[in-house]
C-alpha cells in the first residue's frame, strides 16, 4: 500500500522597512502626528540605501509628508505624484503613521515637565502603556500597525512590500515578528535612512495572521562608497 505525501507549499512576503529623512528640529520639540517637513538632501545616503531595495516592489507611505519624501527621494517613480485635486495616492497608509502626542506636539520635554509635572511623571512611568494627554499610547500604535501589516500581507502575499514610515511603527513591527512586549519594543533604536526586514511565512492559502515572521535586519545603514582605498603598505 502506498503512502501519498502531502507537500505545502509556502508562501514569503517581504517587508522593507524605512525609517523617513530627518527632519530639522533645532528646538528638539515633539514631533509625532504632526507634519513636518524632511530633509532629504543626502543623496550619497539615499542612493546607498536605494540601491538596497528590491525592483518591482509594491511601495507604502504614512500620510505624513516626511514619509512621502522621502520614498521619492529613494526612488521617485515608485511613489506617484498627487491627483489634480491635490490628494495623495492610496498608497499612504494611515495606519502606519507616527504616534500622536496630542497637546505635547511641538513642545520640548523640558517644557511639558515644567508645565504639568504630574502628568510627565505619569506617562514616563510606563510610556509604552501611557497616553499622552490627547495622545495615543505606544500600545495603541502597535495594534494598529500589526493590522495594518497583516491586511497588506494578506491582500499582496508572496510580494515585497517597501514602507517608508516612522520609528515608532517600525519598533511596532519587529514586536510583531518577534512577539515583543510594547516596553521591550521602545528599546529598539531606529534611525533615519535605516533599513528594517520582517518576513512573513504562510502555506499558500493560509490567513495572515497565521504562519511565523522572521527577522533580516534591524536598524541596518547604508554609508555611500568611499574613495578607494590605496593598495600600498
Amino acid at each position: 500500500m502506498s503512502v501519498k505525501r502531502v507537500t505545502t507549499e509556502w508562501v514569503t512576503t517581504r517587508w522593507w522597512l524605512i525609517r523617513h529623512a530627518p527632519v530639522v528640529n533645532p528646538a528638539g520639540v515633539i514631533i509625532g502626528s504632526t507634519d513636518a517637513a524632511a530633509d532629504t538632501g543626502d543623496a550619497a545616503t539615499a542612493q546607498a540605501l536605494a540601491g538596497a531595495l528590491p525592483t518591482g516592489a509594491l511601495w507604502l507611505t504614512s500620510p505624513l509628508r516626511r514619509s512621502r519624501q522621502t520614498a521619492r527621494a529613494l526612488r521617485p517613480e515608485s511613489i506617484p505624484p498627487r491627483a489634480a485635486d491635490g490628494t495623495e495616492p492610496d498608497l499612504a497608509e494611515q495606519d502606519l503613521a507616527e504616534q500622536d502626542f496630542g497637546m505635547w506636539e511641538g513642545q520640548t520635554h523640558d517644557a511639558i515637565a515644567a508645565a504639568d509635572p504630574d502628568a510627565a511623571a505619569r506617562f514616563w512611568a510606563d510610556p509604552a502603556t501611557n497616553a499622552p494627554p490627547g495622545g495615543e499610547s505606544f500600545s495603541a500604535l502597535s495594534i494598529r500597525v500589526a493590522g495594518a501589516l497583516t491586511r497588506w500581507t494578506a491582500a499582496h502575499a508572496g510580494r515585497d512590500l517597501v514602507a517608508v514610515v516612522h520609528g515608532g511603527p517600525i519598533r511596532a513591527a519587529v514586536a510583531l515578528a518577534l512577539d515583543l512586549s510594547p516596553a521591550a519594543a521602545l528599546r529598539l533604536r531606529v534611525d533615519h535612512w535605516s533599513l528594517t526586514r520582517i518576513d512573513h511565512h504562510a502555506p499558500t492559502g493560509g490567513r495572515a495572521d497565521h504562519g511565523s515572521w522572521s527577522v533580516g535586519c534591524v536598524n541596518q545603514r547604508f554609508a555611500p562608497p568611499g574613495p578607494p582605498r590605496s593598495s600600498a603598505g
